[in-house]
């Protein structure tokens, strides 16, 4: 299996991503194109005094900032993001991680791999921690602008991920709303609350902001806007809570006694929300495999995300994902995907 990496994609690369590529390589057995500023990449593997067989380069000369719009996107074929995605079209690598800037790369995989059948715009799927295990988070900030065929397309391949991945069959799919009351919420929401009714689903209704975590359902549904804007005030949120943890500890030998006797523990919850634990977001909706990372992602990251890539190669993800839809374009024709 190869696997192919954008190598300056994120704030940390790319230090952290080669580390990253290198660490997955070796542990998970797999072939990793790095794709990236080749002078740049080999000075990070020579840094680490890799010299095995595992690591591919693909040179990428052109850079995508932050403030690229879709006019230079277009124009920056032999950027990291685009040939990343070239070698996944052209199966000359079964998945692309990037922890780049996901307007970007978002904008670029569905370019250059194109939509599978029956999907208008791909959704950026993430799984976050829950009471109860995890939960499906769909989309997280792929397509801020969306109807209501979006998010009942978003709810299929939820679905689908979750019975695939981790074989939950019939997984509860939940609307991101701002109340659980049907009549509750915004003209999109009050229409996709209809569509997502009749669609033979495992629907479950309207769900808020604070129930994301609570594990209520197994998917969520949101579209990118409001998806994001929630997965940000989110880890703000635990950013800030583990700071104030920390501030409190070193008031006093008590606390810090305190501390050290729940150490064990506190490690536990923070592996569970700990981002790097999960690699990244994945791409559904595109006619190929691709995960987006945290664009502070570390070397713990990129290797999670890397290895995430290969499980949904071995899962067989898009292909089941292709077979779902043509089954609900076959038997609920009253539902309009």
């Amino acid at each position: 299996m190869k696997i192919a990496v954008d190598a300056m994609g994120g704030d940390f690369a790319p230090r952290e991503v080669v580390a990253g590529a290198v660490a997955a390589a070796e542990e998970f057995g797999l072939q990793i194109i790095l794709v990236g500023a080749e002078k740049a990449v080999r000075k990070e593997l020579n840094r680490l005094n890799y010299h095995g067989n595992s690591i591919a380069l693909l040179d990428a000369p052109e850079m995508i900032n932050m403030g690229d719009g879709v006019m230079s996107l277009r124009r920056k074929e032999k950027s990291s993001v685009f040939l990343g995605a070239e070698l996944v079209r052209k199966g000359e690598a079964q998945a692309f991680i990037s922890m780049g800037n996901t307007a970007a790369v978002t904008y670029i995989s569905k370019k250059v791999l194109g939509s599978l059948e029956g999907i208008e715009k791909p959704g950026l799927a993430l799984l976050v921690p829950t009471l109860k295990g995890v939960s499906l988070l769909i989309d997280v900030g792929a397509s801020a602008n969306c109807q209501p065929q979006h998010l009942l397309q978003f709810a299929i391949m939820g679905k689908v991920f979750m019975e695939t991945a981790l074989n939950r069959k019939n997984p509860s799919i939940a609307l991101m709303s701002i109340g659980e009351e049907k009549t509750k919420g915004n003209e999109l929401t009050l229409k996709t609350y209809e569509r997502l009714q009749a669609s033979g689903l495992n629907f479950i209704g309207n769900v808020e902001g604070k129930d994301i975590y609570s594990g209520l359902a197994d998917i969520i549904v949101s579209d990118g806007f409001t998806g994001n804007v929630a997965l940000k005030v989110s880890e703000g949120v635990v950013e800030m809570m583990l700071t104030l943890a920390r501030h409190e500890v070193t008031k006093n030998v008590w606390a810090r006694i305190g501390f050290l006797l729940l150490k064990h523990h506190l490690k536990k919850i923070y592996k569970k929300i700990d981002y790097s634990e999960y690699g990244g977001a994945h791409l559904l909706g595109v006619n190929g495999i691709c995960i987006i990372g945290h664009g502070r992602s570390n070397q713990k990251a990129v290797k999670n995300a890397i290895r995430i890539g290969k499980e949904i190669v071995l899962e067989k993800l898009q292909d089941r994902i292709k077979e779902e839809l043509s089954h609900y374009t076959a038997i609920q024709g009253e539902v309009r995907l």
